[in-house]
């Protein structure tokens, strides 16, 4: 059987024909957007940017691409990230495996632009260590508390082999608590007191706590750490915290924890335990 045929494309209505010449312009893209993803009356669709290409030897003859989407809702401007694939003058959303029922889409993340790899964002280990590991990450999220302090020691005592860069991704709906603790963690780490980043991962507080009082004041109780109100309230913080959920829409991520190694996505979330064999 042909991979076209164990392949299920999405419907009609959400595949749209390219130009002659088959490879997808701005304009096709702009028309696949606009027909079959945006179906909203009140957003408008500005814009369509090709941020990588990509190909999965999984799929032959399809290229990959990962874009932004420039839209407005409400006078306000909005960047949403999109997977296509493209192939035979043909561009989609989704590509699912019937035998398996795994959508590509689900398989696959942009690579890690250089430039997220600054010195505001290095945890812990050296910046010229042998292997970089990006992590976005909600410190009361489960999965998180799991695996992210792990990767936290396997750095600190590896400290030339493997560099943490660590972003904030606070999931607000679910662990409200998270919006005060993430610019703790952010005025924590500027600091230079990166064990309080760490210390963090292991408080037990209500998630839907917002009262930033009680907040701050079990924060000084489990960490030591003292800091005020005032000093996590300010513009520089407010603006790193959304300069990081900016990143995460950029890079695709839609949970937590998620974690790059050397730029690629790591599924699993174990893949550091390699580098310190």
């Amino acid at each position: 059987m042909s991979l076209m045929s164990k392949l299920l494309m999405s419907t009609v209505t959400a595949t749209v024909a390219l130009s002659a010449n088959a490879q997808a312009d701005n304009k096709d893209l702009l028309k696949y957007v606009k027909k079959a993803v945006v179906k909203n009356p009140e957003v408008k669709v500005k814009g369509v940017t090709v941020i990588e290409s990509k190909t999965d030897e999984k799929l032959p003859g399809w290229t990959i691409l990962l874009t932004t989407m420039d839209l407005e809702y409400q006078k306000k401007e909005i960047h949403a990230p999109e997977m296509m694939f493209v192939k035979d003058g043909l561009v989609t959303g989704h590509l699912v495996d019937l035998s398996t029922g795994n959508d590509y889409r689900d398989n696959i993340k942009p690579s890690v632009p250089q430039s997220y790899y600054n010195d505001a964002h290095l945890l812990f280990g050296n910046k010229d260590a042998e292997h970089k590991v990006l992590i976005f990450s909600d410190p009361q999220c489960p999965f998180c508390q799991e695996v992210v302090p792990s990767i936290f020691k396997a750095s600190r005592e590896n400290p030339t082999k493997i560099a943490v860069y660590y972003y904030h991704l606070p999931l607000l709906r679910i662990h409200p608590v998270s919006d005060t603790l993430t610019r703790v963690m952010y005025v924590a780490q500027h600091e230079g007191k990166a064990d309080v980043v760490e210390k963090i991962y292991s408080l037990k507080i209500n998630p839907r706590e917002t009262d930033m009082t009680k907040i701050l004041s079990a924060v000084k109780t489990h960490t030591g750490y003292s800091i005020t109100a005032a000093q996590v309230d300010t513009k520089e913080v407010k603006e790193a915290m959304q300069a990081d959920e900016i990143a995460a829409g950029k890079m695709m991520v839609s949970g937590t924890p998620t974690i790059y190694i050397d730029g690629e996505w790591d599924k699993m979330r174990d893949g550091y335990k390699k580098l310190i064999k």
